[in-house]
C-alpha cells in the first residue's frame, strides 16, 4: 500500500479575555473587527475579504503575499462557509485553502466562548487534512497563536 498524501492533524489553542463574551464575539461577527486582526497583515496585501455572518453564509479572502515571505506575489485564498453560529456561544466554519491556486488544505475550525467569573474563554479547535505542498499542521499552529496574539490585541482595543 503507498503511502497516504494526506496529513490529518488537531490541535487545541485556548485563551482567556477579561471582557464578555459579547465583546469577543463582536470580533468574529463585525466584518470590521474580524478584518483587522484576522485578515490584515504586514506580510500580505488584502485583495478581497468577504463575509456573510450567518450559518450558511460565506467568508472569503485573497491575499497576495509580499516580499517579507518566503513566496512574493503569491496568491493565498481561503474559502470558507459557517457551519454553525450561536451567538456570543459559538461559531463553526469549513474551509480550504489554495496556494498560488493549488489547493493546500481542508479545514474545521470551532470557536467556542466560555463565560467565566473574569470574563471569557476562548477555546479554538483546529481540525485539518493537509494535501501535498501545505504548510502543515505545525506551521498552521504557529500562523494560528499569531492570529490569537492579533486577536487579544483586538480586544484591548
Amino acid at each position: 500500500m503507498s503511502e497516504s498524501t494526506v496529513v490529518h492533524n488537531t490541535f487545541v489553542i485556548e485563551r482567556s479575555y477579561p471582557i464578555a463574551p459579547e465583546r469577543v464575539f463582536a470580533a468574529f461577527s463585525d466584518p470590521a473587527n474580524k478584518r483587522r486582526w484576522y485578515a490584515e497583515s504586514d506580510h500580505h496585501d488584502v485583495e478581497q475579504f468577504e463575509m456573510d455572518f450567518r450559518a450558511g453564509g460565506v467568508e472569503n479572502s485573497r491575499y497576495r503575499m509580499n516580499a517579507s515571505t518566503p513566496f512574493p506575489g503569491t496568491l493565498l485564498s481561503s474559502e470558507g462557509s459557517y457551519q454553525d453560529i450561536v451567538p456570543n456561544r459559538r461559531v463553526v466554519i469549513a474551509s480550504t485553502m489554495s496556494l498560488a491556486g493549488k489547493r493546500i488544505s481542508s479545514t474545521l475550525v470551532t470557536f467556542e466562548f466560555i463565560a467565566t467569573e473574569k470574563g471569557t474563554d476562548v477555546i479554538f479547535t483546529h481540525q485539518g487534512a493537509f494535501f501535498e505542498g501545505a504548510d502543515g499542521p505545525k506551521m498552521r499552529e504557529e500562523g494560528w497563536q499569531k492570529l490569537l496574539d492579533r486577536l487579544t490585541a483586538e480586544m484591548g482595543r
